[in-house]
């Protein structure tokens, strides 16, 4: 059975959006009771940590963008500063709503990086910006400011919440319910992708609802490609802190038997989990040479970013050869 009415309501799980039923385990919305708040994967999510891989392309990402451009209502757009897509300013070209830029997971970048200037980084991306702001979800930092924003902003009490899947939108929604709600929901949060299934209406109070949004998946993000012992070393809890090499001559770099990356005659440092290892070597080696290999030419001042596991900033231009499969892997102007 689908459950479609509950007492009015849209019988939909609480945790992820996903319409509850009892017919069937392997679907999504799978519940052994069809009065329950959460589905089946949510409840095993929250109490055991236990995650059930749900099948998801951007199909149903994009037709939720364009209903949110239909109306004039406010999107918070959620980017995690630690993973940015080179692909975020494909959000732009559908969504024309007026939107606050949103970075989160401030605590996981080095307390000498000012957040002007993490701002600055935004302003070549061809996005609706009316106001952007920095929050971690985990230290509840410059979340007033957010609450002051939204309220001054807003043209209903609906405020759409969208961006890449594992940007930290739930996590920031339930942060927002602790704080300034007495409601008890709590969305269903985890490091692994399509956490979220459906639109999710959260009522904040009488004048604000927040409507979290599936996230938008990247193709090219190594969290696609990894198991989950290997999520768990990459994914950081905690400040980085960056390392940095003087590289003379060339050498190797093997990270955490994940990638390669051999560069010469450069500084360079390594934005990463601490719980990564990084080998260097000096002489030359077979490993990862059945892996694909791109090479690029790094000008001085310049991030190469391994998505989702990273990136280097090299200080100086210098040749570099990549050794990773399937993972998006390209330059941009450095980050910090």
């Amino acid at each position: 059975m689908i459950c479609s009415q509950r007492e009015g309501i849209m019988c939909k799980c609480l945790g992820c959006g996903a319409i509850l039923q009892d017919a069937d385990d392997s679907k999504i919305g799978y519940t052994k009771n069809i009065n329950s708040d959460l589905c089946e994967r949510c409840f095993r999510i929250r109490h055991y940590n236990e995650y059930k891989f749900v099948s998801a392309d951007n199909g149903e990402f994009i037709k939720n963008l364009e209903k949110i451009s239909k109306t004039d209502d406010l999107v918070l757009l959620v980017v995690d500063l630690f993973n940015i897509s080179k692909c975020l300013s494909d959000i732009g070209k559908i969504l024309k709503n007026k939107i606050i830029l949103v970075l989160t997971k401030r605590d996981l970048l080095p307390k000498s990086c000012y957040d002007k200037n993490l701002i600055s980084f935004f302003d070549d991306y061809n996005l609706n910006i009316i106001d952007s702001i920095i929050i971690s979800s985990k230290k509840n930092y410059n979340f007033d400011d957010l609450y002051n924003k939204i309220n001054k902003y807003k043209t209903s009490k609906n405020v759409y919440i969208v961006g890449y899947s594992n940007s930290g939108k739930s996590t920031m929604i339930n942060k927002f319910l602790y704080n300034y709600s007495d409601s008890i929901q709590s969305i269903t949060t985890s490091n692994l992708p399509s956490t979220t299934i459906d639109l999710i209406n959260i009522k904040v109070n009488n004048s604000l609802t927040l409507i979290d949004t599936p996230g938008l998946i990247d193709k090219g993000d190594i969290i696609n490609y990894i198991d989950s012992s290997t999520l768990k070393k990459i994914i950081p809890n905690k400040e980085i802190k960056p390392l940095t090499y003087q590289v003379k001559n060339s050498q190797i770099f093997i990270i955490d038997n994940i990638c390669r990356v051999d560069a010469s005659n450069t500084n360079l440092t390594f934005y990463v989990s601490n719980s990564l290892n990084i080998q260097r070597i000096y002489k030359d080696t077979d490993k990862f040479r059945e892996c694909e290999k791109r090479t690029f030419n790094v000008k001085a001042h310049c991030d190469i970013v391994i998505q989702g596991l990273g990136f280097i900033n090299f200080k100086k231009e210098c040749n570099v050869d990549i050794y990773i499969n399937d993972v998006s892997v390209f330059i941009r102007k450095e980050l910090v």
